[in-house]
Formats: structure tokens, C-alpha cells, sequence
């Protein structure tokens, strides 16, 4: 009888709670056996799981239950990133607080998890909005603090105005906020940064470390850093004493500059602009910009807007006046915060020209079209080619141009060879409630003042309105605010901001590996055992900010000599996305499925299955509920296969000394029982492939199926039971509870089958005696011939031209090629 629904609920709730009881997935430290530490993502706890993460956390657990039984001391940790504006929101609409909220949340997701039988250490669960675990934030901050690498300033941010906070650039997705999708607007604020600028060359250098991470993240973080090699070039302002300085990484295009634009926030426009004639225009623009997002000015398919603020900037390498305007496209947080425009050569400064009739000057010539001229030009030349109208440098190629000219205006004193970075430091400060209090006290005597250590966590309080209106709700809570100066003790006022969700996740990996340690940060003897971690398993759409955050923080932590490693991540996976109907499964489509459903009527092994078979991890899987059947139907064959051809060897009754000679049939059970060993392992081994190990497990489960077994036969039985041990053990990190109630019937004495080793093969049994060829005559299969492996190319071609086959179609005709494809193909051409 094929397993229903009902002995799914009771296997898989059996062995659950065998591992609970029993805490078979809790490690310690042990330095006599190799460690594994894989770890996904955490979560944000939104109550629910979907089968987004229905798919992370299977991968995670097949890789981690595979080390276990390959005898690694495997670290596999969950916990809950909790933090957030998504709960405060869901408070105000629920008519409760946050922290009950996500406790709800947390509460739910936990059994949700518990019931896919995933290979958690429970033991280390932790969840970010604890103050077990946000002391240490501010800990962290607080050594920032105090090395420099923490300090306020004021500046023009990303504000959301429904959200009412700020944005990191990297949390604005085409003009909007990445949470509630509201038009994001620019707003000047004293916030708290975080000088990751100071690790830039040290992230972008050991990104050559991370051999194990897929090549697309290197390069969208190495891009995201952005080292640059260029000359800043000074222009000055004409009738004026300043200077305004340009980076760029095409000085071979001086001689075309005609024009410089600055940044609306460019601290030099205003002064500019004082009392002339177009101070109004320039104000108003300045406004206008202030409403656009830094990613919407920057975003390539927008027209690009400007104005002229009536002042001219001398080109320092000809002297000529050339017209200085201000631009949305330019931002304060790049380069300078202004450039100088070629418009025959760059895109963009060549649309923004023609809008505005600026001058153009062609500085490199087209090899194809050298006597074109501005007139004529229909886009900006932007391919290599000889300098013209460059002075001394003409008829130079610009690549060659670029040095020299570089070090020419470095000798005079017109600009200087230098290196920038596209990294900006990172703005932690949110106008938020649910968040990490930034540790500070602001005194009208000592200034701003650090929290002293003995005096962490500084707590949320729980009695606060929140409303979603009106900036930090913890402003508003006088008890909070107020406190006494640290150092000189009179009255004083805590910070009210709290700090960015992604200042939680950028430790959590080190926490884990003393989850609930009270003394310190982690355990320096726990992370010096278990760090890095081996395999990290998460989206793509955390390739830039939360990996890099990771980074900076664990090259922080080793310099306060916490650490010995300085990349926190030795492997990296990033999973792809599931979809239904060809979209990204979403409850706004409508087109979700709910991973309880599908736990009722199949259970969680079945899922798993199915969607490790789908496809390979990194690619998107398209949910098939054909795909789930299937995976079913091969899981009941399994479970009758051991409920009805094994036998324990007990009852096994030996024939006679004839049943112990193998024929043909042995033969090829335990070659696919050895090549299905191999091919699994490897699939494990050389990059997840998880579709093709299970293709190779229903082949050897065929193989056993087409296998028969004479009544009383040992020899064979014994074959078969080991073919069926194998396909179990194989099966064990795909499917773990069947796998678990299937070994017991088989009457194994060890506690769990997630201890139990590896499977090993054999390449001898992987050997055949014969081999068939097929043979081609003028490209057409004639005959196939049985012969044994690694036959003389000579006799090959004896038994070919013997065999009634071919000989019928080469008859007296002359051989011009005999083409022999080892142990595959013969070809003959006559």
C-alpha cells in the first residue's frame, strides 16, 4: 500500500520530535573533528514563510545534512531579523505594538520552520530585536565611535516621506522607497555615518579571496566600490578667487571641454549665485532637484536638466571661458560634485549641449569619418582614436594621450593625478522606532558623548505612540530622552534616531557561534573555531549592500584583534527566485503558493524533492504541481520498495554455493549502485547539483525495480538490500523523515540516519566487460558490435568490416577514413 497523507503527518512529526528530543543537531565545539558552518540568509519575520524561503532553507539543510554524514561538525544556525519599519507599520494597522507584533511573528514562523524539518541548531536561535542580541550593535557602534569610523554630519538625504526616514541610495529602486514604494524626496538632515570609505581599498582588493563566490557578485561589488584612476583637474572661476575642482578618468578630453556642470548641492553655487540675475532661476532649480531622488537623476533614461548660473570657469589647458551650469545628473556624493563636459564625446553631455546650444569642440577623431564636423555629428564619437585640436598632443592616440597629458598638468600645476572611489560612507540613521538605539547623549557641556559601556543595552522603552507621523517616535518619550551627562552629569538628551536594519545582519553570522553569550560580543575561542562560514546561501538582491556591510564588519572586528579571519563568507550561492505563471511569486499577482497547503496533502519531504529537482539552485524555478505529483509517486516507490523487496538479513535463508556466483544481472545492480554513489557525491561536490543527483537516484532505484531476486537466493537478496541501503542513504539530506522511518524498517541500530556515513564506491564495480559500439558507414549507423572496453583501434576495425552489417554497405569499395571514438563510435567513410 503506497503511504498517504495521514502517515506523512506521523512520520514527519515522529522524527521531528526524535531530533527535538534528543537534540540531534546540536553541535559544540570540537577540534579533533572538521567543522562545517553553512548558513542562509535570516529571515525578516513576517509570520508566514513562503516557498522563497521554503527554497533557501532546503538548500541550506541538503548541504548541511550532506556534511554531517561525510563526519563534518556542521553549524547550521536560524534566527530572525527583526528590526524594522515593516513591523511599526503592521503595528499601527493591528492596533498593537511592535515587539508583540514580531514576537507573533516570530512565534509562528518558528513552527513553520520546525515543520519542514530543517537541521537547525534550536539551541542557538536568536532574533536581532532582543536586547541580548542590539546590545552588541551598540557595542560595535560605540568602537566605531571611538576609532573615528562613526561621526555625524549634516548633508542632503533620501527622506520618504511616508516611511518618514531616511534612505540609504541603495534603498531607493527607481525613485521610490524599496519598503512602501513612495516617491522618495531629498531633505538636509544631521545624520550618522558609518567611514566604510576607510576599508574601500582593502574590499575591493580582497574581493580576489572570494574564489568560491559567483563572479557576477565580485563584479556588481567591485563596481559598487568604484576605483577610479583619473586627474583632478582645476578650474577657475572666473573674476573670481575660487577654484572648482573636476575629477576625471578622460583627461585626453580636456581640449573639448566647453562647459562645466555642477551638483545642485554644490556648496559653491549659492555663492556663485548671490545677488545676480540668476539667482532666482538657479534657487528654484536647486528646489525642483531636491524632489528628484539621487537614483531617479542618475538613471540613465531620463532627460538630463540644468541651468546657467551666470558665471564662466576658465578651461586651465587653453584659457577659454567656457560657461558653468548646474545639473540634476551631477551629485554632491560623486567625484567632486562637478564635471567637465565633452559633448562630442560622451553621450550625455552631447544631448544636454544640444538642448542648451552649447559649443562643441571634436577632440578625438573619428578614423572612419576624419573629416567630420560638429555640425554633421549625430551623437557623441565615444570610441578610440588620434587627438585634433589638442595642441602639442594632436595626431597622439587618446588612450596614450591620457597619461600624458595627466602628468603634463600635474607638472604645471593644473591638476593633480589622483584616485577616487565610488563608495560613499554609509548612512545608518533612521527616524524610526523599532531599530537599534544609536548609543549617544548629546550634552549643551561636553558635546556628544558615547554611552558608557557598563550602562548597555540602552533599552527601547515599551510604553511609546507610535502613529507613523511626525519623525521618531521616541523623541516624544520624555522619560527616554532625558538623562545626565556621562562625564560631567548635568542634564542632557539621549539620540532618538535608531540605527538601519542592515547594522544588524552585517554580525550575525559571528553571533551564532556563541548565540547567548553574556560576557562579550561571541567567544573568541567559539568564532576562532567555527568561522568563516563555509557555505552561505542567499538572493542575489543582497549581492552589493548586505554582503558588503558583512565584510566591512568582520575587517572591523579583526582589527580590534577579535578576529583571525578578514572575509566572513568562504562560498557563496545565491538561489533564484520561484515563479508561477513565468512572474515572481507575489499575493500582489495572486499567484502565491502557500507552503502549509502543500504540507497537508504531500508533506515536507515531498517539497523538498520536488523543488530541488525542479532545477539547479541558481537558476528560477517555475512551480509545476505536475513536478510536486511526481515527486510523490517516486517517494511512495521508494517506501514500497523497502516495505516489500527488503529483507533483514536475519531471515535470509543461504541456497547453496551456487548463489553466490554473480551473473550479468549482479553485475549491473551493483554497477549503478556504485555509479549512483559516485554521480551523487559529485553532484554535492562539484557545485549543488541537486536535479542531477536525484535523476541519477530514480535511475538506481529503475535498476532495483528491473532486479529479481529467486526465492531463498542470499547472495542475492543481500545485493539487493544493499542497492536499497544505498538508495536510502543517498536519499537521506533530500527527504530526511521518510528517509529516517525507511532505515528503521530496515531494522538499522543507529539513532539517526543523519549520523550515519556516507555511502563509499567502488571503480572496479564501475567497469564493464563489454561495451556496445555503434558503427557508421558515410555517416549512417550500420550495425552495433559487442566488444570489451578499450579495444585496438586494429581489431576494432577486424570485427567491424566482419560483421554482415557493414560489410553489406563497404563491399569492395576503398576505406578513405577509419575514425574510431573510444568505447562510443566507429566511423568509416568509403
Amino acid at each position: 500500500m503506497p503511504y498517504t497523507t495521514n502517515d506523512i503527518k506521523n512520520i514527519e512529526s515522529k522524527w521531528q520530535k526524535f531530533w527535538d528530543d534528543r537534540r540531534i543537531f546540536h553541535v559544540q565545539i570540537d577540534p579533533m573533528i572538521p567543522k562545517y558552518y553553512v548558513l542562509e540568509m535570516f529571515p525578516y519575520p513576517s509570520g508566514k514563510i513562503h516557498m522563497g524561503h521554503v527554497r533557501n532553507y532546503t538548500i541550506a539543510d541538503v548541504i548541511a545534512r550532506y556534511k554531517m554524514m561525510r563526519g563534518f561538525n556542521v553549524l547550521h544556525p536560524i534566527g530572525y531579523d527583526a528590526f524594522g519599519q515593516p513591523a511599526e507599520n503592521a503595528a499601527i494597522k493591528n492596533k498593537t505594538s511592535p515587539a508583540q507584533w514580531t514576537g507573533r511573528c516570530i512565534s509562528q514562523m518558528h513552527d513553520e520552520l520546525k515543520k519542514m524539518g530543517f537541521s537547525y541548531d534550536w539551541d542557538r536561535e536568536l532574533s536581532t530585536c532582543d536586547a541580548e542580541y542590539y546590545k552588541w550593535n551598540q557595542w560595535v557602534f560605540i568602537k566605531m565611535f571611538e576609532r573615528g569610523l562613526a561621526y555625524k554630519k549634516a548633508s542632503s538625504v533620501n527622506w520618504c516621506p511616508d516611511c518618514e526616514t531616511t534612505l540609504a541610495n541603495e534603498e531607493v529602486i527607481n525613485g521610490a522607497c524599496w519598503r512602501c514604494k513612495t516617491t522618495v524626496v531629498q531633505k538636509d538632515l544631521e545624520q550618522w555615518y558609518l567611514k566604510i570609505t576607510q576599508y574601500a581599498p582593502s574590499l575591493l582588493e580582497d574581493l580576489k579571496k572570494l574564489e568560491q563566490w559567483p563572479s557576477r557578485v565580485r563584479a556588481m561589488q567591485e563596481n559598487w566600490i568604484g576605483k577610479s584612476y583619473g586627474v583632478e583637474i582645476h578650474f577657475k572661476v572666473k573674476d573670481f578667487a575660487e577654484t572648482i575642482s573636476v575629477f576625471t578618468t578622460r583627461p585626453d578630453t580636456i581640449f573639448g571641454a566647453t562647459y562645466v556642470v555642477l551638483a545642485p548641492e554644490h556648496p559653491l553655487v549659492k555663492k556663485l549665485t548671490a545677488g545676480t540675475s540668476q539667482e532666482k532661476e538657479v534657487t528654484g532649480f536647486i528646489e525642483k532637484a531636491a524632489n528628484k531622488s539621487k537614483s531617479f537623476r542618475m538613471s540613465g533614461d531620463q532627460r538630463k536638466e540644468g541651468v546657467f548660473i551666470g558665471r564662466f570657469a576658465v578651461n586651465p589647458v587653453n584659457g577659454e571661458d567656457i560657461p558653468i551650469f548646474i545639473g540634476d545628473y551631477v551629485l554632491m556624493e560623486y567625484g567632486t560634485g562637478a564635471i567637465m563636459a565633452v559633448p562630442t564625446h560622451d553621450q550625455r553631455d552631447f544631448e544636454f549641449a544640444k538642448h542648451h546650444k552649447l559649443p562643441m569642440r571634436i577632440v578625438i577623431e573619428d578614423p572612419k569619418n576624419p573629416s567630420a564636423s560638429v555640425e554633421e555629428m549625430g551623437q557623441a564619437y565615444e570610441e578610440a582614436g588620434q587627438l585634433i585640436n589638442s595642441g602639442a598632443f594632436d595626431r597622439i592616440s587618446n588612450e596614450e594621450a591620457k597619461n600624458k597629458i595627466a602628468e603634463w598638468m600635474q607638472v604645471r600645476g593644473l591638476g593633480k593625478i589622483s584616485i577616487h572611489w565610488r563608495l560613499r560612507d554609509w548612512l545608518i540613521s533612521r527616524q524610526r522606532y523599532w531599530g537599534t538605539p544609536i548609543p549617544m547623549i548629546y550634552c549643551a557641556s561636553c558635546g556628544i558623548v558615547p554611552v558608557p559601556y557598563e550602562q548597555l543595552p540602552v533599552e527601547l522603552p515599551k510604553d511609546v505612540k507610535i502613529t507613523g507621523e511626525g519623525g521618531s517616535p521616541l523623541a516624544g518619550v520624555r522619560a527616554f530622552v532625558e538623562c545626565s551627562c556621562p562625564k560631567c552629569g548635568k542634564p542632557a538628551r539621549r539620540e532618538t534616531d535608531t540605527m538601519a536594519t542592515f547594522f544588524d545582519s552585517s554580525w550575525y553570522f559571528l553571533r551564532f557561534c556563541s548565540a547567548h553569550h553574556i560576557e562579550e560580543i561571541f567567544d573568541k575561542k567559539d568564532v576562532k573555531y567555527w568561522m568563516p562560514v563555509d557555505q552561505y546561501i542567499g538572493g542575489i538582491e543582497h549581492a552589493i549592500l548586505h554582503l558588503l556591510y558583512a565584510r566591512f564588519f568582520t575587517k572591523f572586528l579583526k582589527d580590534l584583534e577579535l578576529l583571525d579571519t578578514d572575509e566572513p563568507f568562504i562560498r557563496l550561492l545565491t538561489q533564484g527566485m520561484v515563479l508561477k505563471d513565468g512572474e515572481v511569486m507575489s499575493k500582489s499577482r495572486g499567484n502565491t503558493v502557500d507552503p502549509d497547503e502543500v504540507l497537508s496533502q504531500y508533506g515536507a519531504d515531498t517539497l523538498r524533492l520536488f523543488i530541488l529537482f525542479a532545477a539547479p539552485p541558481e537558476d528560477q524555478l517555475e512551480w509545476n504541481s505536475d513536478g510536486l505529483e511526481g515527486a510523490w509517486r517516486f517517494l511512495n516507490r521508494v517506501y514500497q520498495m523497502v516495505e516489500k523487496r527488503y529483507q533483514q538479513p536475519a531471515v535470509l535463508k543461504p541456497k547453496g554455493e551456487e548463489s553466490q556466483k554473480k551473473d550479468d544481472a549482479d553485475a549491473s545492480l551493483e554497477r549503478e549502485r556504485n555509479n549512483s554513489v559516485k554521480r551523487v557525491t559529485q553532484s554535492f561536490e562539484e557545485g549543488y547539483k541537486f536535479n542531477t543527483a536525484i535523476s541519477h537516484l530514480m535511475v538506481l532505484a529503475n535498476a532495483v525495480d528491473k532486479y529479481k531476486v529467486d526465492n531463498g537466493n542470499a547472495a542475492k537478496q543481500n545485493l539487493l538490500n544493499q542497492a536499497i541501503e544505498t538508495l536510502v542513504l543517498l536519499l537521506a539530506p533530500f527527504v530526511p523523515h521518510v528517509a529516517e522511518e525507511m532505515w528503521q524498517m530496515m531494522g538499522k541500530n543507529e539513532a539517526t540516519i543523519a549520523r550515519v556515513a556516507w555511502p563509499s564506491f567502488d571503480e572496479n564495480a564501475l567497469k564493464t566487460s563489454t561495451i556496445v559500439i555503434a558503427v557508421q558507414v558515410n555517416g549512417r549507423i550500420r550495425a552495433q558490435i559487442q566488444v570489451t572496453p578499450d579495444k585496438p583501434p586494429e581489431e576494432l576495425r577486424r570485427i567491424c568490416l566482419a560483421d554482415q552489417g557493414v560489410a553489406k554497405y563497404v563491399q569492395e569499395s576503398a576505406i578513405k577514413k577509419f575514425i574510431v571514438v573510444p568505447n562510443k563510435l566507429v566511423s568509416i567513410v568509403v
